[in-house]
Parts: structure tokens; sequence; C-alpha cells
């Protein structure tokens, strides 16, 4: 079991957090409801979404069944990929990151799985998913001399999303970051092996 504590811990607390949070909100509030942490930058605005991080949608039922399906394929992916960074002795950085991602993934699809059954409005794997922070940092006006947007309002950060889609994008942030770091050593080995050929 060396090597697999932290990345597990990782995925218990990202799940335990998720879920715990999802549950009260869906148990506590009504859709659209919505109270500030603060002022208005920090705002916990309850709603659902049926498909991707960030509110992004598929269409249909079809749509719905067929990103629940994708998402089990990806986890199971990520999951496999986990397993092979740990067993190969990769990055400790890499490795955790990797474990956010797929925490993330994982609470994502206990709602679009469950949580239809769970809370009694869908079948299996027709699920929504919850969604309650909310960032609106910035709030305007587009100058009206702009292109396309011109004169029409705007608000950053608009998505709403949870802690697994943050966890997501926490964990592909910091690889993408750290990544020279986390890929130094392979890189070297490489070029050793390479070396050892030419020599021979």
């Amino acid at each position: 079991m060396k090597g697999y504590t932290k990345p597990v811990l990782v995925i218990f607390l990202v799940l335990l957090i998720d879920q715990v949070l999802k549950t009260w909100i869906k148990t506590n509030m009504f859709i659209g409801q919505e109270f500030k942490i603060l002022g208005h930058w920090f705002i916990i605005h309850f709603t659902e979404n049926n498909g991707m991080a960030f509110g992004l949608e598929f269409g249909g039922e079809f749509g719905k069944l067929a990103l629940s399906l994708f998402r089990i394929a990806a986890v199971a992916g990520i999951g496999y990929a986990l397993y092979y960074l740990i067993d190969k002795k990769y990055h400790r950085g890499l490795i955790l990151n990797v474990a956010l991602i797929f925490a993330g993934a994982l609470g994502n699809i206990i709602d679009s799985v469950f949580y239809g059954v769970i809370y009694g409005y869908a079948g299996l794997f027709h699920g929504r998913v919850v969604d309650m922070l909310y960032f609106p940092l910035l709030e305007g006006v587009f100058p009206k001399w702009l292109p396309i947007w011109g004169g029409e309002d705007y608000i950053f950060f608009r998505p709403v999303f949870n802690i697994a889609d943050a966890a997501i994008s926490l964990g592909v942030i910091l690889i993408l970051v750290f990544q020279k770091s986390y890929f130094k050593e392979e890189v070297k080995d490489e070029i050793g092996i390479n070396n050892e050929i030419v020599e021979d």
C-alpha cells in the first residue's frame, strides 16, 4: 500500500466535502435560492445541470445517458492512470493532482448516476449535478464600440460550479504549471537510455 495513502486520502476528502455540501444544498435550499458569503463576490447559489462541468450540457435524454456513460469510462481510465503512476513511482505532485481529477470526476458521476433515484425525479444515469459556488467578481457593460458584445452586460466569473469541478480544474492547472518538474526525471531517464544505446 506504500504510495497509495496520500492519493486515497485526497480522493476521500474531496468526495466527502463534495457530497456533504451537495447533500446539504439539495435538502435545505430550493433551485435558484442563494445567500451571500462575501458580499457580491462569493455567493452560494443552488442550481443543477444535466451536463458537464460549469453547466455545459448535451441535449436530450440520449445525450444525458451518453454523458453519464462517458463519465464512467473516463473515470475508469483516470483510475487506471493513477494506479500506473503510483506503481511506476512518478512524481508525487503529479500523482496527487491526478488524484484530484479522479476525485472530482467521481464526485460528479455520483450525482449523474444516483441523484435522480435518491431524490425521486429521474431514473438511474439521469441525475442532475448539483452546483452552488458562484463568484461574480466583476460586473459591468461592454463598451458600445466593441464588436458583437458591445453594450451587453457581462459578469466575470459567470459559471456556477461545485467542489468536484474545482478539484478537476485545480488538478489540471497544477499539472500544466508544474509539468516540467513532474516529467523532468522521465526525460532524463530517456536521455540516459539513448546515450547507452549510442555508446554500445
